[in-house]
């Protein structure tokens, strides 16, 4: 059974009251530095215990009326075609796709911001295809010297050849796609023309991690260096904060670098820098909320083991390198944890080394191991998957959930038409069988509605597991991890 140690109200208590005080602090207009995912922070749920996924979708619709949302996307990564790595599509597709899902909920987008912008034909292709969707865009531009050259950046020939972009509402959320978007430069470009134009408005940041009010080494803010250990992320203690204060907080290092740069242009902009320290520019109020820190440390040491094997998965695919799994190894040693505190790693090797054949284990709800293994009809995900479903529905194991007249038409499509080699059916054409079986049996229908009930359980494969299988996992909500190896 999974603990909750994370009070979720109160957070979304805390932290829309919060902005609303720093938004007081500057005279009524701030721009907030969003970071993280909006609606599927799921990396937060999983470390935090009791953080529901849209905490801060919720928060910010508790100020929707004040609330006007920016798009930034780097021009570059438009050119690049980058990929979120957790969807699969490219970065401007998902400013598309997070315009619409922000205008569904009520939130107000105002516009879209090209960063670094240099005339690339696909960034301009890309403003053409927003504008004939009713979407503003804006255009900001690479400054020579940048971020070092203060006096070049903070005046007309640096931020002031950046488009001013229009806004109407007191709480600028400006957001991305993904990180080096450049948020925090479109801000300060902002800033510079609110105040040329005698408009009062201030900057701040809203970051969930690392959580600056819990200890450097707590394995919540280590969960966050394992989750960003490909971008070289590393937790520090705030030095200005301490120095200013005598307080020990907890930041990262690019802000920590940065801070004396972001100081000097808020000095030029505003005449003062309303910040002493990285911390003093933050808005995160999650550390108030942990309700018990030891079912949130427990959570973020199994979110590190996942992160480890995914590491390990990566470089077995050639997508990383060997620095990164190192990383990994030593937030492991930091933590106190090693792979063999993953509770279904031992279940599915066991069953594979028995069968000789790909084999996957699954933690239910309340701590019940169950495991599939591979046969003629289905491999080891779907028969898990299954194993799984029976279990919870209460069904004995004996029983067959989905008919041979089923299975076997799908099988000759497989091999007689589509050319698969393999007749076993994926999780997905297993999912698909059982649903149809659900319309005139029982015991499946019964199946069906326990699909809900393995959002957060845990699965280990003992192989690299397909493209389709792993997608299958993810929108179900399971936790996978898999042996860095193929079948």
């Amino acid at each position: 059974m999974i603990t909750i140690g994370f009070d979720n109200d109160k957070y979304i208590r805390m932290q829309s009251e919060h902005i609303m005080e720093r938004i007081s602090q500057f005279g009524g207009k701030l721009y907030l530095e969003f970071g993280g995912k909006l609606f599927d922070d799921f990396h937060a749920s999983r470390v935090l215990p009791g953080f529901q996924p849209d905490s801060k979708l919720r928060m910010l619709l508790k100020l929707k009326d004040r609330v006007e949302v920016v798009f930034a996307i780097n021009a570059s990564d438009i050119e690049k075609n980058k990929l979120r790595g957790d969807l699969g599509i490219t970065y401007d597709l998902d400013v598309i796709r997070l315009i619409d899902c922000y205008r569904s909920v009520g939130l107000y987008v105002g516009s879209v911001v090209m960063t670094q912008f240099r005339g690339q034909p696909t960034a301009e292709a890309f403003q053409k295809r927003l504008e004939s969707l009713g979407v503003k865009v804006y255009r900001h531009y690479s400054i020579e010297g940048y971020p070092s050259d203060i006096s070049k950046i903070v005046s007309d020939d640096g931020y002031g050849k950046n488009d001013y972009i229009e806004t109407t509402r007191e709480l600028i959320i400006v957001t991305a796609p993904g990180p080096g978007s450049g948020k925090m430069a479109t801000c300060l470009s902002q800033l510079y023309h609110e105040h040329k134009r005698g408009i009062m408005a201030g900057y701040a940041k809203f970051e969930t991690f690392p959580i600056w009010n819990i200890p450097l080494k707590h394995p919540v803010n280590l969960a966050y260096e394992a989750a960003t250990a490909d971008l070289n992320d590393v937790n520090m203690i705030d030095p200005f904060h301490l120095e200013a204060y005598g307080k020990t907080t907890v930041n990262y290092n690019r802000d920590i670098e940065i801070f004396p740069v972001v100081t000097a242009m808020l000095e030029k902009i505003l005449g003062e820098s309303p910040y002493k320290s990285p911390t003093d520019m933050g808005v995160n109020m999650a550390g108030n909320c942990i309700i018990d820190d030891d079912a949130v440390k427990e959570a973020a040491c199994q979110e590190i083991i996942r992160r480890y094997y995914t590491a390990l998965c990566d470089q077995r695919k050639g997508l990383i390198g060997e620095d990164t799994v190192v990383k990994l190894e030593l937030l492991m040693k930091q933590a106190k944890v090693n792979p063999h505190d993953r509770i279904v790693i031992a279940p599915a090797l066991q069953k594979a080394a028995l069968t000789g054949a790909p084999a996957a284990a699954m933690q239910l709800p309340d701590g019940t191991i169950v495991t599939g293994k591979t046969s003629d009809l289905l491999g080891a995900s779907s028969a898990l998957l299954l194993n799984a479903l029976k279990t919870l529905a209460g069904l004995d194991d004996s029983i067959r959930l989905i008919s041979p007249e089923i299975l076997e038409p799908i099988q000759h499509l497989k091999t007689d038409h589509l050319g698969n080699r393999n007749p076993r059916l994926h999780t997905d054409e297993t999912l698909i069988a059982l649903s149809i079986c659900a319309a005139s049996d029982a015991n499946a229908e019964q199946c069906m509605e326990q699909l809900s009930k393995l959002r957060g359980c845990e699965v280990h494969s003992s192989v690299l597991l397909s493209t389709v299988d792993e997608r299958v996992f993810r929108r179900l909500g399971v936790n996978l991890t898999c042996e860095p190896l193929y079948q």
